[in-house]
């Protein structure tokens, strides 16, 4: 059971976190939650949206937000699989070959544009993601800790753009949008960038311990089991609906339920209740279903018809 301090210190972490990133990034609060939310609970963010409306200037504030070491790396099709994990060269001087680390050796990834490179080059990052680790000819070297990559990725119907493959998929703990800002929002845009970049006066207001002990944290948020009985309902759910051909995997229940304890704990509350689950399987579940042909054919999309899933599922009472 988390402690009511430590719950309250991932409430102000989050605060403090989201007013310095609003700073820069124009939009509304809900936009750039799924986001810290990921990286306060360690999972991976991927944010799918069209090229210019601001997905590179969240990333770099969040990382200058919270004082972490930052890389981009921009996926194209020669993008090789070595220039992000690192590969072994050969010292002449030592006579001895040397690990060289790539691009992934860094607290905070970018990975921009990731679905235009190959697939091959996009399996690069799976053990990265997974186990927070590369591999270069047999031997395995940890990644710092905190680790998190944000990737964002074209709409499929982009020229040059290749689908990401569902396992890879599925090691996004969330995914999001950003969409076009409205009048309002998009003058204020031409104003903060009208003279300066507003990125360059971003100052860390959190470090990459507090990042390490938030994720502690949340995991120690309660979870009863009618709560997981009711994700595992959802789970169960997108298997057997019809217009799914690949379900909510095991992963992803994991992720659903971890969501929701990092969004009780963003609350200030110890504990998670079944609106959290619910507010959570917006931006953990559609990115990972697969819509059948029929449903396609009606122009159905994941997230209208996750959102009628989970509206059909039993919520448990009196967990409050």
């Amino acid at each position: 059971m988390a402690k009511e301090q430590d719950v309250q210190e991932m409430k102000d972490l989050y605060q403090r976190i989201s007013a310095s990133v609003l700073s820069v990034f124009v939009g509304q609060e809900s936009l750039v939650r799924p986001v810290i939310i990921g990286l306060l609970s360690g999972m991976h963010v991927l944010i799918e949206d069209i090229p210019g409306v601001g997905k590179t200037t969240l990333a770099l504030a969040l990382a200058r937000s919270c004082g972490l070491d930052f890389a981009r790396i921009q996926f194209t099709p020669d993008l090789l699989p070595g220039d992000i994990i690192g590969m072994t060269v050969w010292n002449q001087e030592l006579r001895e070959f040397q690990f060289k680390p790539g691009a992934v050796g860094h607290q905070f990834i970018l990975g921009d544009e990731i679905n235009r490179a190959s697939e091959r080059t996009q399996s690069a990052l799976l053990e990265a993601m997974a186990e927070g680790s590369v591999s270069v000819d047999g031997v395995s070297y940890p990644l710092p800790d905190p680790f998190f990559v944000l990737a964002t990725q074209n709409p499929i119907s982009f020229a040059g753009t290749f689908m990401l493959p569902e396992s890879q998929i599925d090691r996004f703990g969330i995914c999001s949008g950003l969409g076009y800002p409205g009048p309002e929002a998009e003058r204020e845009i031409l104003s903060r960038f009208q003279e300066n970049n507003p990125l360059d006066t971003v100052e860390a207001v959190c470090t990459a311990e507090d990042i390490v002990k938030a994720r502690k944290t949340l995991r120690s948020v309660d979870v009863r089991d009618e709560v997981k009985d009711y994700v595992i309902g959802i789970s169960g759910a997108t298997r057997r609906d019809p217009r799914f051909r690949l379900g909510l995997s095991p992963r992803g229940s994991r992720h659903l339920m971890l969501a929701a304890q990092a969004l009780a704990a963003v609350g200030g509350r110890g504990f998670v209740i079944p609106e959290d689950v619910m507010d959570a399987s917006r931006f953990v579940i559609p990115h990972r279903i697969r819509l059948s042909a029929d449903a396609r054919n009606a122009d159905t999309d994941e997230r209208s018809a996750v959102a009628e899933v989970v509206k059909a599922v039993k919520v448990p009472s009196g967990l409050r």
